[in-house]
């Protein structure tokens, strides 16, 4: 039986960020945002690490990952905790590339440091303390769709060379 459900699939593959969370040799947890998410198959996820470089070297020490992807508009998402391969070459590299290059990621062969691979082993859905109160998903759309909007209309002033700080 497949670990990941056709929602955990689609919202993967549609949300443009997502969270990964690697172990530092210290046993520290790294925790990255990435924009590369997407399903492999049933029970695997695959990023692109492309300024990753501290990741990849935790996955070779620790496989331990956990990925966090989250609507932010319904604030609904998942939670997936398993083990992780870095690939710089060979045959996953290659097709991972490939699958980024045909989604119009042209600067994919350039720019990728490894292909990811990760084996889901647990996922469970993320939910929002907003939905402890009686709110439907269209309100806490909404909401956050007027948030956004007036985060766009703020015009910040310009920053200038003096501006910066000593």
């Amino acid at each position: 039986m497949s670990i990941l459900t056709d929602d955990m699939k689609r919202t993967v593959n549609t949300e443009r960020l997502a969270f990964v969370a690697t172990v530092c040799p210290d046993g520290t947890p790294n925790v990255r945002p990435i924009g590369t998410l997407k399903g492999w198959d049933d029970d695997h996820l695959i990023f692109a690490c492309i300024r990753s470089a501290g990741a990849i070297r935790n996955l070779a020490e620790n496989p331990a990952i956990e990925i966090t992807v989250v609507d932010p508009f319904v604030r609904k998402g998942y939670r997936f905790k398993g083990t992780a391969s870095a690939h710089t070459e060979g045959t996953t590299f290659e097709e991972g590339v490939s699958l980024y290059t045909d989604r119009g990621f042209f600067e994919a062969p350039h720019l990728i440091q490894a292909i990811v691979r990760v084996r889901v082993e647990e996922a469970e859905p993320l939910i929002s303390p907003a939905y402890a109160r009686p709110v439907s998903e269209a309100d806490v759309a909404e909401h956050w769709r007027a948030h956004y909007e007036n985060l766009l209309r703020w015009n910040p002033p310009k920053r200038t060379p003096d501006d910066e700080p000593t």
